[in-house]
């Protein structure tokens, strides 16, 4: 009992409540465990006078402790000490009963197996349990108080109630960090569903390989944050590297390397993953044709295709961590994979068949051009030839005036036949005059041939552009208009060109009944104009229902040389 006054008494348990408060408040604001811990340690050896203070946590089995927090040791005595406490002796009888233990000498106790040789001499001795949700978390440990022989009871209400403030903050800051790891794998998780939705946009609207390829090969380094990624695809017992992203040397598209004795055949054999530790061990000599030197960890997947392995996708060095990838990764590239695999496959089978419909096109174009020279010119030179024979050396002067007048204008006829037929293949007047005298001669043949009301309005300006991009935007509107002559059953046709500072924007529009862009019958034309317009770096759009359809066209504009 002291012999201070009673008002002193209490204005100490007023100042040791005050304080007890306020480290309360400290401990509940820190969302971050190791900042808990330490605050912990400080305010409790601060409040019971402890030279010494330590946090013990305990292992999940709760057998024993896992980590060993420590306050008022410096780096040497822990050095000289060496392995920390796990559990054992006085300490380890909080970990078999979670109560209190207050001693005035540890040494005394049964179950103390004393201090190694260099340990600090410790006598008084004060441990509490920290619990959490009615299970002991860990202990609380204080030792040797200051000017005193040992921990009072008052000691020991202060550190249970501080064990109980740690309580409510470690299980904070365990929430908090369990909610961290939710949001960062909820992010990953997003940013493999924003990967995975872009390939499958990919299969419903870009059909270019080698654009759905280089799209696999850059959303898929960013999805695993990889240093690189390379993209191979097989072909017979090889493997064609066809897309890379990242550190991957520039002249590595088009190596093939063999299926055979590789790491990345091995892959594509077994459809299964492979993870390397050891990149540059594991990666044999067949397999330097990914032009990734350097590479220390390396992910391997599977391109799979129903049930065909048409590629694989290698990623080198993960950014993410400490170099190598990891479960979650894996599972974010295989499952982006099967995505990209659809991709590539349904781009092939797009490539196979625009290369059938151009072979298609061609053949039915020299059909028409053997059409109509035996039809029309080879019949017409033969009804020529009859004509002139009847002007033999016995017909009178009278009939060999007719004949000749017959064949005169058959013979123009024949001609203008050509002038047709050549014109269609390439127009003098947009090689002699430009692009807009030859629209307008496109025009009006089509008013006259398919007796439809065709018209025109062009602000294209006095200067000529590019060969390629004025040959581009002529054969455009000339699809454009074969197949409204052929399909649409349109009355009127609007054509628009204007040029703007950057590009030609053409508008082409008919009152036809309209089509289905997505049905096959839509035709090689509409697909032919894209391919075309990709050329020169255009795009065009479609608009079309029963009330007709409205074709527009844009075209990066360039100035032709100077003549």
């Amino acid at each position: 009992m002291t012999d201070r006054p009673l008002d002193e008494q209490l204005a100490l348990d007023e100042a040791t409540l005050r304080r007890l408060l306020e480290a309360g408040r400290s401990l509940v604001a820190r969302l971050d465990l190791e900042g808990v811990l330490e605050n912990l340690l400080g305010v409790a050896s601060e409040l019971t006078r402890a030279r010494y203070a330590a946090i013990g946590v305990m292992n999940p089995e709760r057998t024993g402790l896992e980590r060993f927090l420590t306050h008022g040791m410096d780096a040497q005595a822990h050095q000289a000490i060496g392995e920390l406490p796990r559990g054992r002796g006085v300490l380890g009888v909080l970990v078999s009963d979670a109560r209190p233990l207050r001693l005035a000498r540890v040494g005394d106790h049964p179950q103390s197996y004393g201090f190694p040789a260099s340990h600090p001499p410790m006598d008084s001795f004060l441990g509490v349990p920290i619990v959490i949700r009615g299970e002991a978390w860990g202990n609380l440990y204080l030792t040797e108080k200051q000017d005193a022989a040992e921990f009072t009871a008052a000691d020991q209400h202060t550190a249970m109630v501080l064990a109980e403030w740690a309580a409510i903050a470690v299980e904070n800051a365990r929430l908090f960090e369990g909610i961290q790891h939710r949001k960062e794998d909820l992010e990953r998780a997003v940013r493999g569903l924003e990967a995975t939705t872009t390939i499958v946009r990919a299969i419903g609207t870009e059909t270019d390989l080698h654009r759905v390829l280089e799209l696999i090969v850059k959303r898929g380094r960013a999805l695993i944050e990889a240093r690189s990624l390379v993209l191979l695809l097989a072909e017979g017992r090889e493997l064609t590297v066809a897309a890379s992203a990242g550190q991957v040397q520039s002249r590595v598209i088009g190596t093939r390397i063999p299926i055979d004795e590789t790491a990345a055949g091995a892959v594509l054999s077994s459809g299964r993953p492979q993870r390397m530790s050891d990149a540059q061990g594991m990666l044999k000599l067949k397999d330097a044709g990914l032009g990734v030197d350097g590479a220390e960890t390396g992910l391997l997947v599977p391109l799979i295709y129903r049930g065909t392995s048409l590629g694989i996708l290698a990623a080198f060095d993960s950014l993410a961590g400490a170099g190598d990838f990891d479960d979650e990764q894996e599972s974010l590239l295989l499952t982006f994979a099967a995505g990209a695999a659809t991709a590539v496959a349904t781009a092939k089978t797009v490539q196979r068949e625009r290369l059938r419909d151009t072979l298609k096109a061609a053949e039915n174009e020299r059909r028409r051009w053997a059409r109509e020279l035996h039809d029309d010119t080879l019949q017409g030179l033969a009804g020529l030839q009859v004509i002139l024979a009847s002007a033999g050396p016995a017909a009178d002067r009278a009939d060999v005036d007719q004949s000749v007048a017959h064949a005169v204008a058959q013979i123009q006829e024949q001609i203008d036949g050509l002038r047709t037929l050549i014109t269609e293949l390439r127009p003098a007047a947009l090689d002699a005059f430009g692009l807009q005298p030859a629209l307008e001669s496109l025009l009006a043949r089509l008013g006259t041939v398919e007796g439809i009301d065709v018209t025109g309005a062009f602000d294209l300006g006095p200067e000529r552009l590019d060969a390629d991009t004025e040959t581009t935007i002529y054969r455009f509107v000339q699809e454009a208009l074969t197949n409204v002559a052929k399909h649409a059953r349109a009355e009127h046709v609007r054509v628009r060109l204007i040029r703007a500072p950057d590009a030609i924007e053409i508008e082409i529009g008919d009152d036809g009944h309209g089509f289905d862009p997505a049905q096959p019958s839509a035709g090689f034309g509409l697909l032919g104009m894209r391919e075309r317009a990709a050329l020169v770096g255009g795009e065009i759009r479609v608009a079309t229902s029963s009330a007709g359809t409205t074709l527009h066209g844009s075209f990066p504009h360039t100035p032709a040389p100077s003549r």
